[in-house]
């Protein structure tokens, strides 16, 4: 055994890379006709079934505008049921021929068996489960007095969607169907101080395309990992380090820094539009897909640049002070955050 590790350990790398290059150029052009088509001849949404969780407010909501807008018939889920009963209102007028409301959380597994019976029972079908409810935090490790405060971050972010996708996915079969993940690039960029939902995206990531090889061809996977995106999170609305939810845009200048924070409609059209093509992973806004070449090829430098502009300036203590902010604060905000973001209202349950 040793000697065939050893001999792999030589002959591997070059054997792999030589295979790469000429098995790669082929393969991609096959790719980019393929997309091509896909752009051309786009699924049609008329009257398909949709269920969105998460879908009061930020992405979730214009989710259901665009689905609602090219015909599709919805369900949607969220906590806030005055806040999805003006979605659904809004979603009429844009087109969509029949809309439920259905209040619920998705960390318990109880509503997420509820919301996808009450969705079948009603339509008959389901076509498009769009796992999208979420929560951030914030706080560096050192920082947290109790871990355990932060568990409702997976129980929603990573355990909310699998036990969505484990209710529907016996239906979506029968559609032969598409699961949309609305999850992050820090599952792949992780940023300091936001621990707990990087790694709650990371696991996301990997179980949905794990699913992906699991499933084959019978229901489509979509993967969005979107960078700051105009929401409720963009606004200031963290889990903290005692385990309440609280509003606090001094942590949001400092976590988003100078990144510019791209508009939720915008968001949600690239992500209606990637499923519809069949696409298989999508992060908006697409420049941030640069960050991946980084993070592969420099991780050292990344991580560099990323305590320099994020921890504080002595090596920890408190996230206020960290270059992030006091650079966003200088006139950046104007620039780089939506209109919306500079107020820290938040939809009321």
């Amino acid at each position: 055994m040793d000697l065939v590790n050893g001999a792999l350990n030589w002959a591997a790398m070059p054997a792999m890379v030589a295979a790469l290059l000429l098995f790669y150029p082929p393969y991609y052009l096959f790719k980019l006709c393929y997309s091509f088509l896909s752009y051309l001849f786009p699924d049609d949404l008329k009257r398909k079934v949709v269920l969105i969780t998460g879908a009061s407010s930020g992405i979730g909501e214009q989710l259901a505008y665009q689905y609602a807008a090219k015909g599709a018939c919805l369900a949607l889920v969220a906590r806030k049921e005055w806040s999805l009963r003006q979605v659904a209102d809004r979603a009429f007028d844009l087109g969509a021929p029949d809309v439920i409301i259905l209040p619920g959380d998705v960390a318990d597994p109880d509503d997420c068996n509820r919301f996808v019976q009450a969705t079948v029972d009603h339509y008959g079908r389901l076509d498009h489960l769009v796992c999208n409810a979420g929560i951030a935090s914030v706080g560096a490790f050192q920082e947290i007095p109790d871990v355990t405060n932060y568990s409702s971050q997976l129980d929603v972010n990573f355990w909310g969607a699998v036990q969505s996708t484990s209710a529907a996915l016996p239906h979506l079969k029968r559609t032969r169907g598409r699961i949309v993940v609305t999850a992050s690039a820090t599952g792949w960029n992780p940023v300091p101080r936001m621990i707990f939902y990087n790694a709650a995206n990371a696991a996301l990531i990997n179980f949905f395309e794990t699913l992906r090889s699991e499933l084959g061809s019978e229901v489509g996977i979509t993967i969005v990992t979107p960078g700051w995106i105009e929401s409720e999170m963009s606004k200031g609305k963290f889990l903290k380090e005692h385990g309440g939810v609280e509003v606090d845009q001094e942590y949001r200048d400092a976590q988003i820094g100078l990144f510019p924070v791209e508009y939720a409609k915008n968001c949600a059209r690239a992500m209606v539009q990637a499923a519809r093509q069949g696409d298989r992973y999508l992060t908006v806004p697409s420049w941030f897909g640069t960050m991946y070449l980084w993070r592969v090829f420099a991780p050292e430098v990344v991580e560099f640049c990323y305590r320099l502009l994020y921890m504080h300036r002595h090596g920890g203590g408190d996230q206020t002070d960290a270059p992030s902010k006091t650079m966003a604060q200088g006139g950046g905000k104007q620039m780089l955050y939506p209109s919306s973001l500079r107020s820290s209202d938040v939809k009321s349950d």
